[in-house]
C-alpha cells in the first residue's frame, strides 16, 4: 500500500470508557490492548509466556476489545480477531480498514462489525462454533491482533499554513463487502444488486483436521446484533509499515493450566492438629 494514499476507516463513536476493575498490565506502547469482560466489567488478567501474552475466558461469556491511543496524536487501528478482519470480515492483512482513535482516546470495540450503526456481539466459543471456523478459516484461532499506524502530518509549505484537513463524513451507507457479509448465525442472504461478490478466501469451506481434534480451543463467535454507532473519516498512513502490532492470544483456564501458562494451584498440605475434636471409632 503506498505510504501516502488517504484511505477510508471507521472511527469509533464510543465515548472514553472508564475501568471499573484495577488496571490490567499494558500490552503495546502506543494503543494498549486489554479484553474486558462485559457482564461484570472487569479487565482480564494477562500472563506472559515465552514472549507472549494470554488472557483466560470462558465459553459463553461476552467480551470487549478495550483500545486505548497513549499517543498525542490519531492512530489507525487494524484490529484483527482469529484472523479475520474486525470490520471487513476480510482474512486479516494490515494495510485493511480499520478503527481510528483520537489522541488518548479509549474505545471498546464489542464485536464484529456489521453496518455503521450495528455490530454482532464478541463472545468466548469452542473452536467449531467459532465465526472464523463457520466461515472455513479455523487456522488463526485464539490471538486478538492490533496494528497500530501513526497518522501522516503534512508539514506547512513555506510562507503560509496549511489547509485543514475535510471534515469526516456523518452515516452513509455501508460499503458493498460490509453489507455482502454473510452472518454466520443466519442463511446467506441474498447480496444487494450493487454488491460486489464475495473474495473467494472467504467462502466457507471444509474445517481443517486441528478444529475437528481440538474441540475444547476456545474460539470467538459471531453474537447477536447490538447498537454500535460509527461514522467515517479520512486517515493517511505515516508509514505503510504498522508502528506496532500488538497481540493477545486467549484460550480457556484448562488449557492454559495444562499448557503451564498459568500456574496451577499447589494443594496445602494437611497439618496434624493437637485437638481434633472427638474420639472417631476404631476401624
Amino acid at each position: 500500500m503506498p505510504t501516502r494514499r488517504t484511505l477510508l476507516t471507521f472511527l469509533a463513536a464510543a465515548a472514553a470508557a472508564a475501568c471499573t476493575s484495577p488496571p490490567a498490565a499494558a500490552v503495546g506502547s502506543i494503543v494498549d490492548v486489554q479484553i474486558v469482560d462485559r457482564a461484570r466489567g472487569d479487565t482480564l488478567t494477562t500472563w506472559r509466556h515465552q514472549g507472549s501474552t494470554w488472557v483466560a475466558g470462558r465459553p459463553g461469556d461476552r467480551y470487549s476489545v478495550r483500545l486505548t491511543n497513549r499517543s498525542g496524536g490519531r492512530v489507525l487501528v487494524v484490529l484483527s480477531v482469529d484472523g479475520v478482519n474486525a470490520v471487513s470480515g476480510e482474512n486479516a492483512a494490515v494495510g485493511q480498514t480499520g478503527y481510528v482513535l483520537a489522541p488518548y482516546q479509549t474505545a471498546d470495540i464489542t464485536g464484529w462489525r456489521k453496518s455503521y450503526s450495528e455490530a454482532a456481539a464478541f463472545y468466548f466459543t469452542a473452536l467449531p462454533d467459532s465465526y472464523a471456523a463457520r466461515t472455513g478459516r479455523p487456522d488463526n484461532v485464539g490471538v486478538i491482533g492490533a496494528a497500530v499506524f501513526r497518522e501522516r502530518v503534512p508539514e506547512p509549505p513555506l510562507g503560509g499554513w496549511f489547509a485543514p484537513p475535510p471534515l469526516a463524513k456523518e452515516g452513509g451507507a455501508a460499503s458493498p463487502r460490509m453489507e455482502a457479509e454473510r452472518r454466520a448465525d443466519a442463511p446467506p442472504v441474498a447480496a444487494n444488486s450493487d454488491s460486489i461478490a464475495a473474495d473467494k478466501s472467504a467462502l466457507p469451506r471444509a474445517p481443517s483436521e486441528y478444529a475437528q481434534r481440538d474441540d475444547r480451543k476456545l474460539g470467538t463467535g459471531h453474537g447477536e446484533r447490538e447498537y454500535s454507532p460509527t461514522t467515517q473519516t479520512q486517515f493517511e498512513r505515516a508509514s505503510s509499515s504498522p508502528s506496532e502490532i500488538v497481540q493477545v492470544r486467549y484460550d480457556s483456564v484448562q488449557n492454559l493450566m495444562a499448557a503451564g501458562i498459568i500456574p496451577r494451584p499447589r494443594p496445602i498440605p494437611r497439618q496434624p492438629e493437637a485437638f481434633p475434636s472427638f474420639v472417631p471409632d476404631p476401624v
